[in-house]
């Protein structure tokens, strides 16, 4: 996935754009009925409610685990 769109949503959101390795390329928050670029290299994107990455304190460069719930 190189681009994301907020078209049609009604509030804000963070969105990391990540690597095959799920590094971390890009950080933007999309206000709403946005459209934004494309980033290379990009494979997968993590989205949350706006003001989540800085809670997180996640940062370009940082490499994202994907955990299972568990069964």
């Amino acid at each position: 996935m190189r681009a994301v769109h907020t078209l049609g949503m009604r509030f804000p959101i963070d969105v990391a754009y990540c690597d095959d390795e799920v590094v971390v390329l890009r950080i933007v928050t999309l206000r709403p009925h946005r459209l934004d670029r494309p980033v290379r290299h990009a494979r997968m994107v993590v989205e949350a409610e706006a003001g989540a990455f800085e809670r997180w304190q996640l940062r370009v460069g940082d490499r994202l685990e994907v955990a299972g719930a568990g069964t």
